[in-house]
């Protein structure tokens, strides 16, 4: 395992779950706000962003609950997951993104998710 550490972030997400899991955990989902273009071939997702392409494997996934991928030129143990959470009182839904990245590149990590999740809010027409 390298010096990379884990960080959570929450947002709240105006979605029923289902809407939102098809945005997750599918390429054509994925290509509407994570990256410019997104294909899979069984277990391993190609994400495209100007040009270069980074493969990334679907370790696990639940319907209308989570993912979870991880880089293939991770050498440890990390991985990303995009969790979605209903609060059982006021059913509010929130994505719990789980991430892990170098000491000194934490913050701009978490930067770069609050884009990602913007562009999934205006995809989805949630505030």
């Amino acid at each position: 395992m390298s010096d990379k550490i884990k960080f959570e972030i929450e947002f709240v997400i105006q979605s029923s779950p289902q809407l939102l899991y098809q945005y997750l955990s599918t390429p054509s989902g994925l290509s509407e706000w994570f990256a410019d273009n997104v294909n899979s071939r069984g277990e391993v997702f190609s994400f495209i962003w100007d040009g270069s392409e980074e493969q990334a494997k679907l370790l696990k996934k639940k319907n209308d609950d989570f993912v979870r991928f991880s880089w293939e030129e991770n050498e440890d143990d990390s991985f990303f997951e995009m969790r979605i959470i209903v609060d059982e009182i006021t059913k509010d839904v929130s994505l719990f993104i789980t991430d892990f990245a170098e000491e000194d590149e934490t913050e701009e990590s978490k930067m770069l998710w609050e884009n990602q999740v913007s562009d999934l809010k205006q995809v989805l027409g949630s505030k």
